[in-house]
């Protein structure tokens, strides 16, 4: 049964090349070319535009935890707007349960090493992040360029690397069958060595987020 903040494995495998990467430790799915060209470049433009110093949640004492470039992106720039119907459309979540979409551009060295996208329930941030939305339920990624070296995803508990690749969707349920912070979802966007990457990311909430 699908539960608000949440979608299925039934609900993604009926979408015509949606592929499920095989694991039993956590659900992980990849649709390749989710977004065309156009809509990439679109992307892009946006998040070169707004772009700022990426920041953690938790921090950890290390200043290279993460190097990248974010920026949080307006629903209702046509862009964002068609890629949100784009979401909403696949994954069946209430759009009332996502966080505001978040661009990530990385350049030559660049990374976000190893990570979670749940908050830790004994972490200083987890109040202030999870008090009214709840936490994080699934993760919606999309690649907006192919990479020319390295850059690639790296489920490291289940030894899978997922290499960029413009329009590529990855999607995950970040937590376990009990509601617990699923801790197979371990990943780490590796160092880009040679051009940039851009990503945009989606993620869900247990309750209405905002």
């Amino acid at each position: 049964m699908q539960h608000a903040g949440e979608t299925s494995a039934e609900r993604l495998m009926s979408v015509p090349g949606m592929q499920r990467v095989p694991s039993p430790r956590l659900e992980l799915y990849v649709l390749r070319d989710f977004l065309d060209e156009a809509e990439c470049d679109a992307l892009v433009a946006l998040i070169e535009a707004e772009r700022r110093p990426s920041t953690i949640a938790d921090p950890n004492g290390d200043d290279y935890f993460r190097t990248s470039e974010t920026c949080d992106l307006e629903h209702n720039e046509p862009a964002v707007a068609t890629l949100l119907q784009k979401l909403d459309e696949i994954s069946g979540i209430d759009p009332a349960h996502g966080e505001r979409v978040q661009g990530q551009r990385y350049d030559v060295g660049q990374e976000f090493k190893a990570h979670t996208d749940y908050f830790e329930p004994n972490g200083p941030d987890y109040e202030r992040y999870c008090s009214v939305a709840g936490q994080r339920t699934w993760t919606f990624m999309i690649y907006l360029n192919d990479v020319a070296a390295g850059g690639a995803t790296r489920f490291k508990v289940i030894d899978k690397t997922v290499r960029p690749e413009r329009g590529k969707l990855l999607a995950w349920n970040n937590r376990r069958p009990d509601g617990s912070g699923n801790p197979a979802t371990l990943h780490h966007a590796m160092k880009v060595r040679k051009g940039l990457k851009y990503v945009i990311t989606r993620w869900y909430r247990e309750r209405p987020w905002g």
